[in-house]
């Protein structure tokens, strides 16, 4: 998705489109590469596969952190570790995306006008239904904007989230069990 072409012109640059779970594997695709791009932690790198990996200096990352790369083994074997910046304008509007084209059936009915068929189903409003909000954060609290925008009643828990908290970002603090039981629509914002 990234446009590598100023970075061609002085390196050589592979790129893997499928995932390759299992350790051997990821060392036997990594291991003749300085660096190694991966996208957020898509593809681990604990340090049993960063000590297996000799060629490697640089570990990119997209965003501002990555907990899936052994930082630690990394530093001790002198392998710098970068991360670009952040947004969470698009994460945001992605949770929406999907909870609209879930509430709206927007895939099928799409297939069905592409086939030239009809309208198959009624979509569900969200006006009044219960958006259950799990992490309350920087994403979380502007999805719930959004939900209360829509005319949604937010409910929302996180290990560490107080009620008054929740109440200045539009939600009602309930328990764990709660969250499940009375939301219609769940949205989970760990990171």
């Amino acid at each position: 998705m990234a446009d590598w072409s100023a970075v061609m012109r002085g390196a050589e640059i592979t790129v893997f489109t499928d995932h390759v779970a299992e350790q051997k594997a990821v060392v036997k695709r990594l291991e003749p590469f300085d660096v190694v791009c991966v996208m957020r932690e898509r593809t681990p790198l604990p340090r049993g596969i960063i000590e297996r990996l000799p060629q490697l200096k640089l570990i990119a990352s997209n965003g501002p952190f990555n907990f899936s790369i052994d930082i630690a083994a990394a530093q001790e074997r002198g392998i710098s570790v970068t991360h670009t910046g952040y947004r969470a304008t698009p994460t945001i509007e992605m949770t929406w995306a999907l909870i609209l084209a879930s509430s709206r059936h927007l895939i099928q009915e799409s297939h069905s006008i592409r086939a030239g068929g009809w309208q198959t189903t009624v979509g569900q409003e969200l006006a009044g239904r219960v958006l259950g909000v799990l992490g309350l954060g920087n994403i979380g609290s502007q999805v719930a904007r959004i939900a209360l925008a829509f005319g949604m009643n937010v409910i929302a828990w996180s290990q560490n989230l107080h009620p008054s908290t929740a109440e200045a970002a539009g939600a009602v603090w309930v328990t764990k069990e709660e969250l499940f039981r009375q939301a219609d629509i769940l949205t989970i914002h760990l990171i």
